[in-house]
């Protein structure tokens, strides 16, 4: 059954244009310096002859921009657009609170990346920006989970789509996640003691670690696909039911899974095992989220064929099945002896990263755009399309590459001679890894001219001439198999 308004309301969609735009910028400087680490890791001349520039302090100025920077911002943007759709009701707040949400979050990904450059973080196994940045995000979150929650309490329509409710998920375990593992005394502006330490250290640290994955780069995204997928197709999802088992299945598992980072450490081996067993039980919530956003395009597969934004989020979700596939297979402590601390680890996040998160990101965007300034249609479909492949031939190189190099630097690592000595040396191993590194770095080059083809489509269709239409009724529930 499809729910309609007839009269939908004048939407707040001001900032949601902004936390779009600022999206495809970070997206943008991100992924430079994802390229430009790479060609770090196969040329050490990349690593220029400044404490600035080196790989310990542009890696997480990476990962930061590439997850906070561009999935923040993108999460921002689709959760508000859809949050009022689903609804039928205006953004909660005055015009100028959903502003400062804005600027109050770029605030903190300037000061998280000018301070890992500097060197000022909290050195810990994920680089943290320090207490001043985690309280501008405290604030900022805060904000942002009061104003989607009191929208979804004024809402028009008295079912809440399931998209809600990951958003929902992802907005208030982030929260709790981000107080958690920032718990720290601060004694100076630059320094600051965290309370846990050893073990229990951590333990904190992969269970924020984890989490920020299960619901940051996981049930956020889920959001997206729950909406823009029928949105898109035109079609009901497949199965509401089948989605209110994925979600309750998602977020009671993952929140127990992050132990399995710690495999073969000094973490009791009864909590490596919990973390294992959740980690497998994922798998099937999981691969029902995936069979749901797939099978929403029955009777509508000949739309693949016409709308490469179609293919990019219906790819997206392919990615997360296999990507659900393979953490859990990881997660099994033999696997894990043989793949930990390898680039396998790598090949397994950028194979999410990339071809689910990303993928889903550019599809999102691709429909966003045109309906926020009101234009007809994108630019140019034929330029998606190259942007498709570039992203495709780029994701398969990437993962491809790193995943041969991490199950050829775990054989290496656990190969001994006739005598009982290691048989390769340190460099030995780096020195044969250095070809794929080159791939590696190919792959991202790929990857990153896709980012750039699409945001010359995005400018010269913001160029294009407005179209005075009426407000698009929203598709809100479910099929009629629900």
């Amino acid at each position: 059954m499809v729910s309609l308004a007839k009269h939908p309301p004048k939407y707040a969609d001001e900032a949601v244009r902004l936390f779009a735009v600022a999206s495809m910028v970070w997206a943008i400087l991100g992924m430079t310096f994802g390229l430009w680490i790479a060609l770090q890791m196969a040329y050490p001349i990349f690593n220029f002859d400044n404490a600035f520039t080196t790989f310990g302090r542009l890696r997480p100025c990476h990962t930061t921009s590439v997850i906070f920077g561009f999935g923040g911002n993108v999460l921002f943007a689709t959760s508000l657009y859809v949050v009022q759709r689903t609804c039928q009701t205006r953004l909660a707040g005055k015009k100028w609170m959903h502003y400062v949400i804005f600027v109050g979050y770029q605030l903190f990904l300037v000061l998280a990346a000018s301070g890992y450059m500097m060197g000022i973080t909290q050195a810990r196994e994920y680089a943290e920006p320090e207490w001043y940045a985690d309280i501008v995000l405290t604030v900022v979150w805060v904000s942002y989970f009061i104003i989607y929650l009191v929208t979804i309490m004024h809402r028009k329509e008295p079912h809440i789509y399931v998209a809600n409710w990951f958003f929902m998920a992802f907005i208030l375990v982030v929260a709790i996640l981000h107080l958690g593992n920032n718990a720290s005394i601060p004694i100076s502006w630059t320094t600051s003691v965290y309370v846990f330490s050893g073990v229990q250290s951590a333990m904190i640290q992969w269970w924020y670690g984890h989490n920020a994955v299960g619901f940051f780069l996981t049930a956020g995204f889920l959001g997206i696909m729950y909406y823009f997928i029928p949105k898109r197709a035109n079609r009901p999802v497949y199965s509401y039911r089948l989605s209110i088992l994925h979600f309750w299945g998602l977020v009671f598992l993952y929140i127990w899974a992050g132990a399995h980072h710690l495999h073969h450490t000094a973490l009791p081996d009864w909590t490596q095992t919990l973390g294992m067993t959740m980690s497998l039980m994922l798998w099937i919530p999981s691969w029902g989220g995936m069979v749901n956003g797939i099978m929403t395009l029955s009777g509508a597969w000949d739309k693949l064929r016409e709308d490469p934004v179609l293919r990019f989020l219906v790819i997206s979700v392919a990615f997360y099945g296999m990507s659900t596939f393979e953490g859990p297979v990881m997660a099994i402590k033999s696997v894990n002896a043989l793949s930990h601390y390898t680039e396998w680890t790598i090949s397994h996040v950028h194979s999410g990263a990339l071809g689910w998160v990303a993928f889903i990101s550019f599809g999102a965007l691709y429909h966003l755009f045109p309906k926020l300034w009101k234009k007809k249609e994108l630019y140019s479909l034929p330029l998606v399309n190259l942007h498709l492949w570039l992203g495709c031939i780029g994701i398969v190189l990437y993962i491809t590459s790193m995943w041969a190099a991490g199950i050829m630097q775990g054989l290496m690592w656990r190969s001994y001679d006739e005598m009982g000595f290691l048989q390769y040396s340190f460099v030995e191993i780096v020195k044969s890894l250095h070809p794929l590194y080159v791939i590696r770095a190919l792959g991202g080059a790929f990857f990153l001219s896709g980012v750039l083809v699409m945001t010359y489509n995005i400018i010269r269709t913001l160029m294009l001439p407005s179209v005075k239409s009426e407000e698009v009724p929203e598709l809100v529930t479910e099929s009629a198999k629900a």
